[in-house]
């Protein structure tokens, strides 16, 4: 049974969090892109650790932007500050996007577990990443909110594993990616 004093801990906590969420989303708005020119889309993500753990990495990589579809506020703290700096677009539905992302020249890379064999290219292998690559990473659980045969355009990738495990955690997963697209576009820092 949980006190009373942990609920309200709890609560204060979640008060803070979402405080912390509204002032750094206000503070987007001045974010740069990054020194590359990948994008990273979120695609329903839960808005726990993940999220501002990506914004992290998207920041340390240079990505030019995350694109959250369907992501719902999150404790922007883990970010170390990033989620400030990464430009971040917001959208209701993958459909405004994808539509956004191909007008601006985009190839897109679904993120697939390796056990998703049908056509899936695993990168460091036999994938040359675009220099406009936009990375779509699918829920935790149940995956990305669409259907691939209504967006023939976006190609799937995976990343190889030799392990028991089905996927990796999808942070994790999304740094590997950035990693992967900076190793084959290198751009020096300056």
């Amino acid at each position: 049974m949980v006190s009373r004093q942990a609920r309200k801990k709890d609560e204060q906590y979640l008060l803070q969090a979402k405080q912390r969420y509204d002032k750094q989303r206000q503070r987007n708005v001045m974010a740069k892109p990054g020194v590359h020119t990948f994008a990273v889309v979120l695609d329903n993500l839960k808005g726990g650790y993940n999220v501002p753990k990506i914004f992290r990495s998207a920041e340390a990589f240079g990505a030019h932007s995350v694109h959250l579809v369907n992501v719902d506020w999150f404790d922007p703290a883990p970010a170390k500050g990033s989620f400030r700096k990464v430009p971040a677009q917001f959208y209701d539905e993958f459909a405004t996007c994808y539509n956004v992302l191909i007008e601006q020249g985009y190839t897109l890379y679904m993120l697939a577990a390796e056990s998703e064999n049908d056509m899936v290219s695993s990168i460091s292998y036999d994938v040359a990443l675009e220099k406009k690559s936009a990375f779509i990473l699918g829920h935790e659980a149940y995956g990305h909110s669409f259907e691939m045969a209504d967006y023939p355009l976006i190609k799937k990738l995976s990343i190889p594993h030799f392990g028991s495990v089905e996927s990796l955690n999808v942070s994790i997963a999304a740094s590997i990616v950035m990693y992967e697209y900076i190793r084959q576009h290198h751009v020096d820092r300056k």
